[in-house]
């Protein structure tokens, strides 16, 4: 099948890539020239391992091509996605749709012949109906379906989730559309995949459910871990001792500074706009969002306290800038809050991330960034864990604690146990352990 992919973000990029893959022919387009050359020569703008390779591979074997001009690759497509960004509206946290409703009109200038436009980005209940009115009143001739496909790729092992999803959910009401989509995927059926079939309604509001449903499980356990400090108890243990009720699963139950990245923060907020326009407040959700954007203030705190209640003058190593490994994604990172709170306390930060530190410049003021672990604690007052990359995991300690000033580790994601760490001396605190 030939398809188009309007956008190459990491959704769009990752979802063209794998298609292509599966053997598919697919063009993905981009305004932006610079990003369509780097591609063109092999080069990825974000860091997702494999992603290089794999779309070296299907350029090099002719399955995938990437064009700035969308118009050839829509006459020719069976299939053309809808992969732009929904950031957060300024003001109102409602998703900005404004690029998936461009997107959708240029598609319509350029179609030609039965198309499916295929909505992949992640959107509120009822922009299908929108992106329908809006090609349509573009081509009132036009012959189209519009779906719904939403995507749940986890950054860091995005491939894998392409090619071995949970389930593929597809939403539309239109039989030809529903045929040309199980084609699309029909590589899946092999793997007996669940394709989950819907309304398109229902299909973009399962995006939206699953994510606050992740979300809400994240902000329990992080709250089931103050507890825990507060009793006198062991989060990870509880964690383990719940996640084992197959009702409950053991997945995201790993207490942390809270959660980041490009999906959830922004989903959250806008399902809670949705519910709240709907008169159906979802006030779960609601105290989700409030519960985790003060919990990345309580972590600044916490190495504060750590640090005998005050950080004047003091430097503090950061080890993991990333909202999670495995990308150098920086979007939310509970990094953004600790260091500037840090920072406005008086500290001086030290700090490095395998990967985030080119985009982590940009996004944070008065940070000293160096190039590797050991260069980050040299000198330094304390360390504070963010990230837990897998460099991080097995540190040697003896050297981290003789480069310290001071032998005090903030464990913000429980990498080490605290039993270890007294044995060698340290001042350890972590998250839910006492």
């Amino acid at each position: 099948m030939r398809v188009a992919m309007i956008g190459t973000g990491y959704v769009g990029l990752v979802s063209g890539a794998c298609f292509a893959d599966f053997g598919h022919h697919v063009t993905c387009i981009d305004k932006n020239q610079e990003k369509i050359d780097m591609l063109r020569s092999g080069g990825v703008p974000i860091y997702e391992p494999g992603l290089d390779l794999l779309v070296a591979r299907n350029i090099r074997e002719g399955r995938l091509d990437f064009e700035t001009d969308p118009t050839q690759a829509v006459r020719e497509a069976d299939v053309v996605f809808i992969a732009v960004g929904t950031p957060s509206r300024r003001g109102d946290g409602h998703a900005d749709l404004s690029y998936v409703y461009a997107a959708a009109e240029e598609i319509a200038r350029v179609m030609d012949g039965f198309t499916v436009v295929v909505t992949k980005s992640t959107v509120p209940v009822g922009t299908g109906d929108e992106v329908e009115v809006v090609i349509r009143k573009a081509r009132p001739d036009g012959d189209f379906s519009v779906v719904s496909n939403p995507e749940f790729l986890r950054e860091g092992a995005a491939i894998e989730d392409f090619k071995r999803p949970d389930r593929v959910v597809v939403g539309t009401g239109c039989e030809r559309a529903r045929e040309v989509m199980r084609e699309l995927y029909r590589p899946l059926f092999l793997n007996e995949t669940p394709i989950v079939f819907t309304e398109r309604r229902t299909s973009e509001l399962i995006k939206y459910a699953a994510n606050a449903f992740l979300a809400m499980k994240i902000t329990f356990i992080n709250e089931i871990a103050d507890l825990c400090e507060a009793v006198g108890a062991n989060v990870q243990e509880v964690a383990r001792g719940i996640g084992l009720d197959n009702r409950i699963g053991k997945k995201f139950l790993n207490a942390g500074p809270g959660y980041g990245g490009s999906c959830f923060p922004k989903d959250t907020l806008a399902l809670t706009r949705t519910a709240q326009d709907a008169g159906r407040p979802l006030r779960l959700v609601e105290t989700t969002v409030e519960i985790n954007d003060a919990r990345k203030m309580r972590m600044a705190e916490k190495v504060i306290e750590a640090c005998g209640g005050s950080v004047k003058d003091k430097t503090i190593a950061v080890l993991g800038l990333t909202f999670k490994p495995g990308t150098d994604d920086m979007r939310e990172a509970p990094s953004l809050v600790i260091i500037p709170a840090l920072l406005k306390a008086g500290a001086k930060v030290q700090a490095y991330d395998p990967a985030g530190i080119s985009e982590a410049e940009t996004m944070l003021e008065g940070v000293t960034f160096v190039s590797g672990p050991y260069l980050c604690v040299e000198g330094a007052d304390a360390l504070v864990i963010v990230t837990e990359w897998n460099e991080f995991r097995a540190l040697d300690l003896d050297r981290v604690k003789s480069a310290l000033r001071d032998p005090v580790i903030v464990d913000l994601r429980n990498i080490y146990e605290p039993e270890e760490m007294a044995r060698r001396g340290m001042k350890y605190i972590s998250i839910g352990r006492s």
